[in-house]
């Protein structure tokens, strides 16, 4: 693999730990600004609107610039954000550095993915995709635990500054290591990228993004609660267990992503049933700290082997017009990490029990499978109609 890859998977750790830090650092956070839990809740919230606005509107604005100079670009405003976080002095200060960092993430990730697959043969263009997200996955596994202890040892604002820094990092990794894509900027156009939407399988690829991603999402949002109010741990044990989840997200990644390339479509169809059952079984085996673990493992593995297939899919059915699509597809990812949240909370809302969520989850996973396996169907017969209709038999 490039070594321009590494670089990419740098960002994307930093992007990652941007996104999920905030979690193990909230109480510091609230208490520096003396606001409420909820309102500092807003801190994650805000992030994943401003993603979702991102993905497309900064990835169309770019549609014509070189891809390598508008990832130097994007990471100038990731760098950007995570200092006024380091130095704000008030908690809209903060929501705003929270806003600069996410317009980044989506279209850092969707023109990531294109110049990725670009760097590499065909054949290999899930796994390299995969290597990037690779950095997402780490920032899970490691990123989050470290910055949390870093911010509950120096302070919240050293591990923004640390993210600083690794923001620079990435910069210049990506400046020397990342070879400049050659395009035709003639054939480029907003107009061009929007008509990849009109495809019913680009469509059918978003959707489910969404609702593949938002299954196993849904059910991750409440897990602290079903690990100690369910299966019995201890609360002291909750951040080792999630290290436990992001190490099946790691290894999950990596895989699906060589799966993708052999097979895209078939790998996504087993990706997807098998992570059905897992939260199927979990839902049921919940009250078992060891199916406990091995659920974690596997329901981040088969969740985040979704990733790479998903991107390359939504890729593979835009043509040449992959920018904007791509940056989308990452929108899609957001989007169904708040559909599966809310239909957890609502679960449980609805007095449902803890366990309602992986129950929810599974079911948006299936819905996912259904629409995945229409989808395939609809190509094949588009495909063999293609096939028939050029046969020199049938013209005859």
């Amino acid at each position: 693999m490039p070594i321009g890859l590494i670089a990419l998977a740098l960002g994307g750790f930093g992007i990652g730990l941007t996104e999920f830090i905030i979690m193990g650092l909230m109480p510091e956070v609230a208490g520096t600004f003396g606001v409420t839990e909820a309102q500092a809740g807003w801190l994650i919230t805000g992030y994943a609107l401003s993603v979702a606005v991102g993905a497309l509107v900064v990835t169309a604005a770019v549609t014509r610039l070189p891809r390598k100079q508008v990832l130097l670009g994007l990471l100038v405003l990731f760098v950007l954000g995570n200092l006024v976080d380091a130095i704000a002095p008030t908690y809209g200060v903060m929501m705003l550095g929270r806003i600069i960092a996410a317009l980044c993430h989506g279209a850092f990730f969707g023109i990531g993915s294109v110049v990725a697959g670009a760097m590499v043969a065909p054949e290999k263009k899930a796994s390299a995709i995969a290597v990037m997200f690779t950095g997402l996955t780490v920032s899970n596994v490691l990123g989050v635990p470290l910055g949390t202890f870093l911010g509950q040892a120096f302070g919240w604002r050293s591990t923004f500054w640390a993210i600083t820094v690794i923001g620079v990092i990435a910069f210049i990794g990506i400046a020397l290591l990342v070879p400049a894509m050659e395009r035709d900027t003639a054939a480029v156009s907003l107009r061009r990228e929007l008509n990849a939407f009109r495809s019913g399988q680009v469509w059918a690829s978003l959707t489910i993004t969404i609702l593949g991603y938002g299954g196993m999402f849904g059910a991750f949002t409440y897990i602290a609660y079903v690990l100690t109010d369910v299966s019995g741990f201890p609360s002291r044990a909750v951040p080792w267990l999630l290290v436990v989840f992001g190490v099946g997200l790691f290894v999950g990644n990596l895989l699906g992503g060589r799966a993708a390339d052999r097979a895209l479509d078939r790998s996504l169809l087993i990706v997807l049933s098998a992570l059905t059952v897992v939260l199927a079984l979990f839902a049921v085996l919940a009250y078992s700290p060891v199916a406990t673990i091995i659920a974690l493992v596997l329901m981040g593995g088969f969740g985040f082997a979704t990733v790479p297939g998903l991107q390359m899919r939504v890729m593979k059915y835009a043509g040449d017009a992959t920018t904007l699509v791509s940056g989308a597809n990452i929108g899609a990812f957001n989007l169904g990490n708040a559909l599966g949240a809310w239909i957890g909370g609502v679960t449980i809302t609805a007095g449902l029990g803890y366990t309602s969520p992986i129950w929810a989850g599974a079911a948006i996973t299936l819905a996912a499978l259904v629409v995945l396996g229409i989808s395939m169907t609809r190509d094949r017969r588009t495909r063999d109609g293609a096939r028939q209709a050029g046969s020199p038999a049938l013209v005859a």
